[in-house]
């Protein structure tokens, strides 16, 4: 037996009873640990709705800004984490100009039209920016959750928050089952015909390689351009292949404490409830470090029994509709503080809270009807080193991608810019 202390992986692979526990600094001797204690790892969540807010009754009064600011309605049910979270506004996306896309471009800042001759083009989101930084450390570089109600909830074109590096959307689970089975479930294929498996597969990309080093030769500039594209696509694949073949004797964590397999029929606010339970299972087992969710607004708005067609209710006015938008802000904000005790209950090995190392982000890049400025946003943990408790008010039309960017910057990713930033918020640090 060697004197190196055990990984965290190690004992993964070699003590089925221990996978139910969360992130630990380390997994070695008492005495490493005492000596060289290692700071929890920093997480990023994006929480992204659309059709936007009730301008009247969300945003705090623009006057009161600091710590002493009254919630608004809107904002009332997150009262008991008030000195957990901030509310920032100004910030949007300069570029946006479509009216219901409310997640198409909020993590990413993107010029829908800035490749020349497409009338469509985005660039890479945030959250995948963060788990290039962290996804080595994790069976999932990130994860994605969505709804099958994403058509009717404003989101716009896309399958879920993410888009990778040459602007292409990540695909979603879409259900709490889907979520639920992709984190604990165990595999249906024995090992060795999983590694059949994935070894079939790169024996193909490698075929698929070296037909493309063939016929280079003699293409056009427009055909070079797409077959570098192409093959830009089959190095994301060989990315994953290795990082699947990477865990594939590392069983999968149990699921702990009241997390069960969801209902199969399951939506609106149950829907939103349990994928937060799924998020923070997800943050606990440290199965991944970076995780989006899409939510569904349509399905919310039927589970309240809100008999105003989500459209409609974007589109606001006194009496049925600003009511129905009202109930909305007040459900979504009620799940919200939920997310929160349930972050700010789980407790890392040095006694901090799963909270406390987490960047939380809830918002839209829509502020109602089609107000495309002011883009409604909250940021909540610790895991940015921002300042927290404060309504902050910056001036009109800062980019949105400032905030990205000194998310990004403050959780510890080596970036300089992104999307349209033109700077980190020196007025958000702490």
């Amino acid at each position: 037996m060697t004197n190196l202390p055990a990984t965290r992986r190690t004992i993964l692979k070699a003590a089925g009873s221990m996978l139910t526990l969360p992130f630990l600094p380390s997994l070695g001797w008492r005495r490493a640990a005492a000596a060289s204690p290692v700071i929890p790892p920093k997480r990023m969540v994006f929480l992204g709705f659309g059709w936007g807010v009730t301008n009247e009754t969300w945003f705090p009064d623009r006057k009161a800004t600091g710590r002493d600011y009254p919630l608004p309605a809107g904002l009332e049910p997150l009262e008991r984490h008030k000195a957990r979270f901030s509310v920032i506004q100004g910030l949007s996306n300069r570029f946006t100009t479509e009216a219901h896309w409310g997640s198409t471009f909020w993590l990413t800042g993107a010029n829908r039209y800035g490749e020349p001759g497409k009338s469509f083009s985005n660039s890479i989101s945030a959250d995948q920016v963060a788990a290039g930084a962290f996804g080595a450390a994790t069976r999932f570089a990130s994860l994605q959750l969505g709804t099958l109600d994403a058509a009717n909830s404003g989101h716009g074109p896309g399958l879920s928050l993410a888009w990778d590096s040459r602007g292409r959307p990540l695909a979603a689970l879409d259900t709490p089952v889907a979520v639920f089975h992709r984190l604990f479930s165990g595999e249906s294929q024995s090992l060795e015909e999983r590694q059949t498996l994935l070894a079939a597969q790169q024996s193909v990309l490698d075929a698929v390689r070296a037909d493309a080093a063939r016929v280079r030769k003699g293409l056009s500039t427009a055909d070079t351009d797409k077959l570098d594209e192409y093959l830009q696509s089959i190095r994301d694949i060989e990315v994953r292949l290795a990082k699947e073949k990477e865990w594939l004797t590392v069983p999968k964590p149990q699921p702990a404490g009241e997390i069960r397999e969801p209902a199969e029929k399951i939506a609106g606010h149950d829907e939103i409830k349990v994928m937060y339970d799924l998020l923070a299972a997800a943050l606990q087992t440290d199965s991944t470090r970076v995780i989006t969710y899409r939510q569904p607004v349509g399905a919310l708005l039927t589970g309240l029994g809100i008999n105003v067609a989500p459209h409609d209710m974007s589109h606001y006015q006194p009496g049925e509709r600003m009511q129905a938008s009202q109930k909305r802000d007040a459900k979504q904000s009620e799940l919200l503080a939920g997310l929160f005790d349930r972050l700010a209950s789980i407790r890392e090995a040095d006694g901090s809270s799963l909270l406390d190392h987490t960047t939380v982000v809830y918002g839209s890049n829509i502020r109602s009807i089609h107000y495309l400025d002011n883009c409604p946003t909250l940021v909540a943990g610790g895991g940015a080193a921002i300042r927290l408790g404060e309504h902050i008010v910056l001036p009109d039309h800062t980019p949105l991608a400032n905030l990205w960017l000194t998310l990004l910057q403050g959780s510890g990713v080596n970036v300089q810019s992104h999307g349209d930033s033109t700077g980190s918020l020196d007025a958000l640090v702490a």
